[in-house]
């Protein structure tokens, strides 16, 4: 068990970017890679996996997930668009995240209409996630330590461990299916199509809450 708890403490490490670590001026497309491998290395599987990739800043752009640069050059808007696929592409379909990005990118990105900025939605997210890693990290362990009771009767030590294993395997994967049913359903029925409104009053209550 202790083996395990800390084995499962490293996979539930994660590498995150930092609002104060964003960068303040504009970057080419190389520097937006070098600074994106930099930043979320921990997050690879294996060392040949690439975080990002200029054919992927591209692909992003052609399918209007993306802004088109300026003048060859990423605004921290874009760097905060691409932290997002990044995580979102995982799980969901570039369909699904269109539908996101789009209407978020087209209210936030460089609008100076907007009562919100891109970098004040991401210190947000950035802070709420955060402030729940150690719910979620309790969660893991009470699905993990329920596997582990899993297959009691089986005789044999070796199989009762594979089976232990995938009954955690199983339950995990069940959870993140629940979790992607719900988010597919929002998408399909509250994410609208046209432009997304944050009013300022919202905004100034959040800030509020946070002090």
């Amino acid at each position: 068990m202790t083996e395990f708890t800390k084995l499962l403490d490293s996979f539930l490490h994660l590498d995150h970017i930092n609002p104060e670590d964003l960068p303040n001026i504009d970057l080419y497309m190389d520097q937006v890679t070098t600074f994106m491998e930099s930043q979320l290395s921990g997050c690879k599987r294996s060392e040949d996996d690439k975080i990002l990739t200029k054919t992927m800043i591209n692909n992003y752009s052609k399918n209007k997930l993306l802004p088109p640069s300026d003048k060859k050059k990423y605004s921290k808007d874009h760097i905060i668009l691409l932290i997002f696929i990044y995580y979102l592409k995982n799980f969901l379909s570039i369909s699904d995240i269109k539908a996101l990005m789009t209407p978020l990118s087209n209210a936030f990105h460089d609008n100076k209409n907007a009562t919100i900025s891109m970098e004040d939605i991401y210190k947000e997210l950035h802070d709420m996630i955060t402030d729940h890693h150690d719910t979620f990290r309790e969660d893991v362990f009470d699905i993990y330590k329920d596997s582990q009771k899993s297959f009691s009767d089986v005789p044999d030590e070796r199989q009762k461990e594979l089976l232990s294993h995938m009954a955690f395997i199983f339950s995990l994967s069940y959870d993140i299916y629940l979790k992607k049913q719900i988010i597919e359903g929002i998408i399909d029925q509250y994410i609208p199509a046209e432009e997304m409104k944050v009013s300022s009053k919202a905004a100034k209550d959040k800030k509020n809450k946070r002090k």
